[in-house]
């Protein structure tokens, strides 16, 4: 128990050092950092929110929206349908929730009507080996003069699995859209079923945020209905009346089929820039293969004829197709400015919500609040450092001395072991590392009160120390453990910052388990070999 090896004297000393080094990058000032390889330079214990100051925004997805969405493709596809295999009806409308019915003119075409509407389905809940169900139920009913009524109704386990597909899909792309700002450390988890939580340290402008991450951002290009009477107010079946997203420049509004001839999932890249002979900001997108191939076939067999870009339902422009467009490239132009661009430009490279995003819990942290957060968080690790190290000295001397020099290679550890994981610290973080040195000092005053009841019994220094220890060893492994178990528990069940506070604690506990049992022996020994006293200074 108090022989110690060369080689782990050395690997001690070297973990104490590698500490050291691990945990200095935290008071580098940048211009020393940017001098150092990245790799290190990074190594660094991140602020949170609360010391850094920025946004807390918390978002829910609107799973009604991805119903209608369904519903509205199902009135078109069964339109379509239906006209092609030359199926007679009278209406055809979403009706409640989650159906939509068809009423057709000859009873006697109902089960025609039904296997082609069947086809419609999608099938939701397969595996890599196939299985699942299709996501609508069709049935038919005969009325009373010849006709017939057809019911598509979405079924629930659809439902529950294209909002569970809304969700996961709404994270990712709330995630790729906040990198491409350039926030950095950003906090993006799923709560509950249907919200998402983002936290943003260091933002300065959460408006812009807001702006980005609400925005749904779904884009098709489809053909301006020319026949259509924009003044009655009503568009013709198959078409919609959208509005100028210009506002002032150009038509109020234009009438827009249904039809999406490309859809914005097919872009790869875009990118805001200025045109050359204008010298307006425009937006230049790619497509994919698909969409290239697809968007040659338009513009080729719709020359001279409005091609319509929507944005979120809103006509952002409807120029003339003058030639084919071969190439997969295009170019949006408006009223735009170099951040409206830049945006849409990002908007669009990130893809498209598949439903809204309604903002219903927004904090904002000044960085002035955070900064006072800093400080009382350090003057509160400094003050009760002091009183630790103050007790130890009153108590033990200079085997207390040696505790809080274990104690101060404790927080260092600490700190170094937070900067490799690249952790961020919050304020509850920084209430764990002053608990943690409450927690880290028992150890050593389980083991010097241990030391001076053999001292007292009469046994010799090395003797007294030997025995101080071992037994002192098994409650210090229980207690610890005890606390590790529940910081388990806190970091399991809790969430947000009470993950980072069992984070801390479990940290600090393993490391002084290192510091009091290992690092403070060797100190405590190599000083009973090298003075030999004839009684401990306990």
């Amino acid at each position: 128990m108090l022989y110690f090896s060369r080689w782990k004297i050395y690997t001690i000393l070297a973990v104490c050092f590698l500490g050291i080094i691990m945990a200095l990058p935290n008071v580098l000032g940048r211009d020393m950092l940017a001098a150092l390889p990245q790799w290190y330079a990074q190594n660094r214990i991140h602020l949170g929110l609360d010391l850094r100051g920025g946004s807390h925004l918390l978002l829910e997805v609107d799973i009604g929206a991805v119903v209608r969405e369904r519903q509205e493709s199902l009135v078109d596809g069964a339109r379509t349908q239906l006209r092609a295999a030359n199926i007679g009806y009278t209406s055809l409308a979403v009706s409640g929730d989650r159906q939509v019915t068809v009423q057709l003119r000859d009873a006697a075409q109902a089960d025609e009507a039904v296997r082609q509407i069947k086809a419609l389905a999608n099938i939701v809940g397969g595996g890599p080996l196939g299985g699942g169900l299709p996501d609508i139920n069709v049935s038919s009913s005969v009325q009373a003069g010849n006709g017939a009524t057809l019911t598509i109704a979405l079924n629930d386990e659809a439902v529950r699995q294209r909002a569970q597909q809304a969700v996961e899909q709404s994270i990712e792309i709330v995630r790729r859209r906040i990198d491409e700002t350039g926030v950095s450390e950003p906090t993006i988890a799923r709560q509950g079923q249907d919200r998402i939580l983002v936290q943003l340290p260091g933002v300065d402008d959460p408006d812009r945020i807001k702006r980005l991450l609400g925005t749904t951002a779904k884009m098709t290009f489809r053909l301006v209905d020319t026949n259509a009477d924009i003044s009655s107010g009503r568009a013709p079946p198959g078409s919609e009346i959208l509005p100028n997203a210009e506002g002032g420049r150009g038509p109020q509004s234009f009438a827009i089929r249904r039809k999406i001839e490309v859809d914005g999932a097919n872009l790869t890249n875009a990118s805001a820039g200025t045109n050359n002979q204008t010298g307006e900001w425009v937006v230049s997108f790619e497509f994919d293969s698909l969409g290239a191939r697809r968007f040659a076939e338009v513009t080729k067999q719709n020359v001279g004829r409005p091609f319509a870009i929507v944005l979120d339902n809103k006509v952002i422009s409807a120029p003339n197709i003058r030639e084919p467009i071969t190439g997969g490239r295009g170019q949006i132009s408006g009223s735009f400015n170099a951040q409206s661009a830049n945006d849409l430009a990002v908007l669009l490279r990130a893809g498209a919500l598949p439903a809204p995003l309604k903002v219903i819990e927004e904090r904002s942290v000044g960085p002035d609040l955070g900064a006072d957060s800093i400080r009382a968080g350090l003057i509160s690790v400094l003050v009760g450092f002091g009183l630790v190290c103050t007790y130890m000295l009153a108590s033990y001397g200079l085997f207390g001395a040696m505790a809080c020099l274990g104690l101060l290679i404790n927080l260092v550890l600490t700190i170094a072991a937070l900067s490799v994981l690249q952790a961020t610290l919050t304020l509850p973080g920084i209430a764990g590392i002053l608990l943690m040195l409450g927690l880290a000092v028992d150890a050593n005053i389980l083991i010097n009160e241990r030391v001076r009841e053999e001292s007292k019994k009469g046994r010799a220094p090395f003797g007294a120390m030997e025995a101080g220890f071992s037994r002192a060893y098994s409650t210090i492994i229980d207690a610890n453990l005890t606390t590790v178990i529940k910081m388990g528990l806190l970091f399991f069940i809790g969430v947000g910052t009470v993950k980072g506070f069992a984070v801390t604690i479990t940290i600090g506990i393993l490391i002084s388990m290192f510091t009091a049992t290992v690092l403070v022996r060797l100190m405590m020994v190599s000083w009973l070999r090298w003075v030999k006293p004839a009684a401990l200074p306990v």
